[in-house]
């Protein structure tokens, strides 16, 4: 398997409310770039979120007494935290300027995905995406080619980040390579691939920041149609022995 890993740049700025999907087509039409239905197109969830309006400027944000306390404990902007609580479903760590939480979506990572970087203002922010599977079948339906939806994520015990998959239309998320055998014969009993976040990460090495570079094509990889939601990949309380 050879994969090609082709950047989508120079993007027009994505405002509240445009179709990201004829955003995205135009772009590629213009640049001579050909989709198949066997591609896959990693989409950083920036741009998506921007098109479904998840922005919030905040001075229209009123701190609640509770994010007030959590505020100077973390030394953090209440009316940060207080977006941060929004979209949180509990916060399972914290520390000075740092908040790991599980998002209404079941994502644990910083902050509840609430970021400041990449938009028009210093007091104005990004909120993950509603519902991101939701958002990537939009637009494989628009596109006609398998969609991965990105954001950057720390990760346990490992320094760096890494870009992650949050929405995924078309391809399996998961590899279940459990009752094949290795090279040398022995049968996998626990064996579980992770395609989704590996293709995310690739692109996220292309996509970097601030590089205007919103979207990455994939060709090669050979995937099969499956249960394609980044919902499968968050790991069930029962099963996660660090939660």
């Amino acid at each position: 398997m050879t994969l090609h890993l082709l950047p989508i740049s120079d993007l027009p700025e994505i405002r509240p409310g445009d179709d990201l999907g004829s955003v995205l087509s135009t772009t590629l039409v213009s640049k001579n770039i050909h989709l198949h239905a066997e591609d896959i197109l990693a989409v950083t969830q920036k741009v998506v979120s921007k098109a479904e309006d998840r922005i919030l400027h905040l001075d229209q944000v009123h701190p609640s007494p509770e994010a007030r306390d959590l505020a100077a404990a973390v030394m953090k902007d209440p009316r940060l935290v207080e977006v941060i609580l929004k979209e949180s479903l509990r916060v399972l760590r914290q520390r000075p300027d740092l908040l790991i939480t599980e998002t209404r979506h079941g994502f644990v990572c910083a902050n509840a995905g609430v970021d400041r970087s990449n938009v028009d203002g210093a007091d104005t922010v990004t909120m993950l995406p509603q519902d991101p599977d939701r958002s990537a079948r939009r637009l494989r339906k628009q596109l006609g080619c398998g969609i991965i939806i990105t954001d950057t994520f720390g990760r346990p015990w490992r320094e760096g980040l890494v870009d992650v998959c949050i929405g995924i239309a078309g391809p399996a998320a998961l590899l279940d390579l459990r009752g094949t055998t290795d090279r040398l014969g022995y049968q996998l009993s626990s064996t579980v691939l992770c395609p989704a976040d590996a293709l995310a990460a690739a692109a996220g090495l292309l996509m970097g920041k601030g590089q205007n570079i919103p979207a990455v094509r994939i060709r090669g990889y050979k995937w099969v149609e499956g249960i394609s939601t980044a919902a499968s990949l968050v790991r069930a309380k029962e099963n996660d022995l660090f939660r």
